[in-house]
């Protein structure tokens, strides 16, 4: 396969669309720990824009190639149906673009960011590859999933040596209960695919219908968690409603018309957009006044 063929085919793995959704939380989390733009923030944030994404995304999609086939959204934003072909070279790449960066973390950083960090990728891994394959353990699927999501902002507040305090571990576990809920609603969609492929899921296990319901609670009382944060955290809580608005119309969805989420989801990814709008307005004012 030509080489223009084979990174096209890895950028469409990494889910270039979804880029921002790890690499902004450690950007964040670092930047507003330590006030400094140096060296470690810039390759933290790079490893968690795009070879963080290609390792995460990119096991996923060698290990979900069955699934993926019969799985209609696929091939786009959703991810890439992997030729075979490239499914050791997927891996490799992943590894390979991962290994200078935590190097260089390891070096600059201390045994607890070790862990975080170790963790962190030990869940990007075991989402997907067996023997653990955590996505399809349900109810775990949907933890780990999160886990992606707000590690890397855990492992920058201590990689930057943050002092923890009750508001942030609040802002941590709205962050937490926003991926479980954000997980559970986009395996509501594949219900079919994952029965088909025998792939286990939260939605597979539990129905479309619960599923949606349970995401529902959880986006709830994350927007109720952030009442608990230092002002102006409390405001965050606003941007929990468009999710609300998009989900809410899936409430009642069964198994047989589960597919019908995937409008609510292509409304998520530009959701996601306004609500890291709204949360960086909301930083730069913390910023301001700390």
């Amino acid at each position: 396969m030509h080489p223009a063929a084979v990174a096209r085919q890895l950028l469409v793995a990494s889910r270039p669309v979804s880029w921002i959704n790890t690499a902004y939380p450690f950007a964040a989390a670092y930047l507003l720990t330590t006030h400094h733009v140096g060296v470690t923030f810039v390759v933290g944030t790079l490893f968690f824009l795009v070879p963080y994404n290609l390792a995460m995304y990119g096991v996923n999609d060698v290990f979900d190639y069955e699934s993926d086939l019969r799985n209609p959204r696929k091939g786009g934003a959703h991810g890439a149906v992997l030729d075979p072909r490239l499914h050791r070279v997927t891996l490799w790449a992943a590894a390979l673009a991962c290994l200078p960066f935590i190097a260089y973390l390891v070096l600059v950083g201390s045994p607890w960011s070790w862990l975080v960090l170790g963790a962190s990728l030990f869940f990007v891994v075991f989402y997907s590859a067996p023997p653990l394959r955590l996505k399809e353990v349900p109810f775990a699927d949907s933890i780990t999933s999160s886990i992606h999501f707000f590690s890397p902002a855990v492992y920058a507040l201590v990689l930057a040596g943050a002092a923890w305090s009750w508001p942030l571990v609040a802002v941590i576990v709205a962050f937490a209960l926003w991926g479980i809920a954000s997980h559970a609603f986009g395996a509501v969609q594949d219900v079919a695919a994952d029965r088909a492929a025998g792939i286990s899921s939260i939605a597979t296990a539990r129905g479309a219908r619960w599923t949606v319901r349970f995401a529902l609670v959880c986006y709830l009382v994350a927007g109720i968690t952030m009442l608990f944060t230092t002002w102006p955290g409390p405001l965050a809580a606003v941007a929990i409603i468009p999710y609300l608005a998009i989900v809410w119309p899936f409430r009642s969805v069964t198994d047989d018309t589960a597919a019908q989420a995937t409008r609510g989801w292509r409304r998520f990814l530009w959701v996601n957009q306004l609500a890291g709008f709204l949360v960086t307005v909301l930083l730069l004012w913390y910023a301001l006044i700390r």
